[in-house]
């Protein structure tokens, strides 16, 4: 054998680089799902940090603790880290983890990308945080970034856009690795019909994403340039008109925050049929209900903008096709509930954060079908209300079902089980505390707080100091998950090949559909 040769062969063989080596190199979907779900994980503690600082502003009226406009910052980077840097990070480290193994593939379909796509996030969230550091401080125009607010951020603002640019693209290739991978990488037999309902989620979230993504960019972009290069897109001075932007921004907006949900539908659909020990009922219509959610997410953005002075015809398009919204994501709920009915439920861990989820979402629902209705929003907007209603959807919702899937995934993640009894303890104190918190919004929002303020009138003193204490209880009740985490991942009871076996020894590992039968009779069982 040639030295060329020999060489060539120990190369081949030679195991992952070493140290960091191996995580900066790797196009493993396993290594590069792990890195996700850290990112995400850290990010959390971050933009949990700066909601602390929020509520220990609003604990009592009168500014104490912060300079307003160090306020105003708070509340637009807490929202982009949450949004950008926790949930939707989460929800591709689970996509990575999880749809090779349940389509039977043996990695994403486009591993180099894959490994780009992440370590663009790291970088571009640097970038972002930096601001805090710069002179004109951070961005403060809302996470939405209306002009004429942001045109006043001082130059904070290009390195902002220029972090959603990059985050963009993230999620963009993110999204095309995981098309590609369901459409081409199907184990033989693995038809669309028959995919786990978190791949379907999945699948639908990576066309919204690609379609939306771009608009935002578009709009930032003429932000950009409206501040640097003398356009006037959105300047009344110069012919624009800054409710365009509103418009634009908002298409991207509304399907986004469908973006949020959607996997965490796919997370609960694959949970609960498993605890309930029978097959999810009506799958079929669960995938339809998802697509028509996907669809109507395109036609609903200006239900955020019922204040602008829209044409009456508009107004009541938007309303109506808002309320649509409600009825698939009614059937998904019905659909759920029907799984649970006459189940042999148990009630681990990950089944606790799902039915939890179930519950507290659906109120998160409900207000916002009351937000659909024109004349109400009207009353409604710009108040605590309609942040009750979004951290409803979104911490109960999407926060609930990453540690539901965390839990319900770990013990195949890391071969050992996590402390049963800590996992429990985090939920009830989680749950108590995330009512605590967002529960009180919904009154001093219909008694006409506004959102987004420092400082309020002393009416609204007893709520707000009963959200901050729900607040900081929340926030510490998450030291409690990092710590199951790290206990799991040091070592534990070794965890079975079929995890989550109950008495009977049956486990439907993913959510397809089950054998035909009418639910009659219980499900024969081998």
């Amino acid at each position: 054998m040639s030295t060329a040769e020999a060489h060539h062969d120990d190369h081949d063989h030679h195991g992952p680089a070493p140290g960091f080596k191996r995580w900066l190199y790797t196009t493993n979907h396993k290594d590069i799902g792990t890195m996700y779900l850290l990112f995400s994980l850290i990010m959390f503690f971050v933009g949990g940090a700066m909601a602390l600082v929020i509520r220990a502003e609003l604990w009592t009226p009168g500014l104490q603790i912060v300079d307003p406009m160090f306020f105003n910052s708070m509340t637009t980077m807490h929202a982009i880290v949450m949004i950008f840097g926790v949930v939707m990070p989460a929800f591709v480290g689970l996509a990575n983890w999880m749809i090779p193994m349940m389509l039977g593939a043996p990695d994403m379909a486009l591993p180099r990308l894959n490994n780009w796509s992440f370590w663009i996030m790291p970088f571009a969230f640097t970038v972002m945080l930096s601001t805090l550091f710069m002179d004109s401080g951070g961005p403060a125009g809302g996470w939405t970034m209306y002009p004429p607010l942001t045109l006043q951020m001082g130059d904070s603002f290009a390195f902002v856009v220029f972090a959603i640019h990059f985050l963009g693209i993230s999620s963009v290739m993110g999204s095309i690795n995981i098309v590609a991978t369901i459409f081409n990488m199907r184990a033989p037999g693995m038809t669309m019909m028959k995919m786990p309902l978190f791949v379907w989620t999945w699948l639908i979230t990576a066309y919204l994403l690609i379609a939306t993504i771009p608009v935002f960019a578009g709009a930032v972009t003429m932000l950009l340039t409206d501040r640097y290069f003398g356009t006037s897109f959105f300047s009344a001075a110069g012919g624009g008109d800054p409710v365009m932007y509103q418009h634009i921004f908002w298409f991207f907006g509304h399907p986004e925050v469908y973006i949020l949900i959607l996997p965490a539908f796919g997370i609960i659909s694959s949970i609960i049929p498993t605890f309930a020990r029978k097959p999810l009922f009506g799958y079929d219509s669960m995938v339809y209900a998802t697509a028509s959610i996907a669809f109507l997410s395109f036609i609903v953005w200006a239900h955020h903008m019922f204040t602008t002075g829209m044409p009456l015809a508009a107004e009541l398009f938007f309303m109506f096709s808002t309320m649509m919204i409600s009825v698939p994501t009614g059937v998904k709920v019905f659909n759920w509930v029907a799984t649970m009915w006459r189940g042999s439920m148990t009630f681990e861990t990950p089944m606790l954060f799902a039915v939890g989820f179930v519950v507290m979402f659906t109120i998160g629902g409900l207000s916002g079908l009351m937000l659909a209705i024109t004349p109400a929003d009207i009353q409604y907007h710009d108040t605590y209300f309609v942040v009750a209603h979004f951290h409803y959807v979104l911490v109960p919702g999407a926060i609930f079902s990453l540690m539901a899937a965390t839990y319900y995934w770990m013990p195949k993640w890391t071969g050992n089980m996590y402390d049963e009894k800590l996992g429990k303890i985090h939920f009830w104190v989680s749950t108590i505390f995330v009512n605590l918190l967002f529960f009180p919004m919904h009154f001093v929002g219909l008694a006409g707080m506004p959102r987004r303020i420092p400082d309020y009138s002393l009416q609204f003193a007893d709520w707000n100091a009963i959200a901050s204490i729900g607040a900081f209880g929340f926030g510490f009740a998450q030291l409690i998950f990092v710590w199951v985490i790290i206990k799991c991942y040091r070592g534990g009871e070794k965890a079975t090949d079929q995890v989550w076996e109950g008495a009977d020894g049956l486990e439907w590992t993913v959510a397809s559909p089950a054998p035909y039968h009418t639910f009659e009779t219980a499900p024969e069982i081998k």
